[in-house]
């Protein structure tokens, strides 16, 4: 058994669905991974059961964001250095604009938005740190096609994903010099929670966009950023990767 520490990996929206699928993934590409969620679920109690010590849960909600300094602390203390953050965790509040409730936008905005850039702020803070002058580290942040296709009901959550488009870009060329990369993984249409409000006739229309005629899947969607966590994905940096069947193509 290697005495190497498991580089450590924070996964926000980490108890169910696609942040779920992605820590699952990322346990088995060798990474120590620290899901962050209000709360824990089955599925979550069960892949750490089966992770053994590689898979840890952390309660938090990030949308209360005078908590994340504290947080991203106590999570060095506890685990060791950080080496990478993905930023999974939001809401998929759907509606038409004109009849959406202000505390709605405005709790859309906080979670999708402002929380991943704060809690990144300190965990660059963290890496710059831990790492040395350019050992480097790896941020992943989970877009939407939504950010540049469009979706109808679905204005004020693809403002906040396409924020984050540009987020990774900029960032990308901040901690550049210091060997960290920053990336975007946008996903189509998948089978979560978040499109289970879907229509039988909206989801065949999704599906009938899709060269492959399918949806992407939560795996395929993981895959994506365990590659952009790897050293083989070290030379990429500010770009944002499409999973989504070809739908956009």
């Amino acid at each position: 058994m290697s005495d190497v520490p498991l580089r450590n990996v924070i996964v926000t929206g980490g108890s169910r669905g696609l942040g779920l699928g992605i820590a699952k993934k990322l346990v088995v590409a060798g990474y120590g991974v620290i899901a962050i969620a209000r709360n824990a679920s089955d599925e979550l109690a069960a892949a750490m059961q089966e992770a053994g010590e590689a898979l840890k849960f952390w309660s938090c909600d990030l949308a209360d964001t005078t908590r994340i300094a504290d947080l991203v602390a106590a999570i060095r203390k506890e685990f060791g250095p950080i080496y990478g953050l993905v930023n999974n965790a939001g809401i998929g509040t759907s509606g038409v604009l004109a009849a959406m409730r202000v505390a709605d936008i405005e709790r859309t905005v906080q979670l999708n938005t402002v929380s991943p850039i704060v809690l990144t702020k300190h965990v660059v803070r963290a890496m710059m740190v831990d790492s040395g002058s350019r050992n480097g580290g790896r941020i992943v942040n989970i877009s939407s096609i939504v950010s540049s296709t469009g979706f109808s009901g679905l204005a004020v959550y693809g403002a906040t994903k396409s924020a984050l488009i540009g987020f990774t870009k900029s960032l990308a060329r901040e901690v550049g010099p210091l060997g960290i990369t920053v990336n975007a993984v946008a996903p189509g249409f998948i089978d979560t929670r978040m499109t289970d409000g879907l229509e039988g006739a909206q989801r065949a229309q999704i599906v009938r966009r899709s060269p492959l005629s399918r949806l992407a899947e939560i795996d395929d969607v993981a895959a994506a950023v365990a590659f952009l966590m790897s050293d083989a994905a070290k030379n990429i940096t500010g770009t944002v990767l499409t999973v989504d069947a070809g739908s956009t193509a």
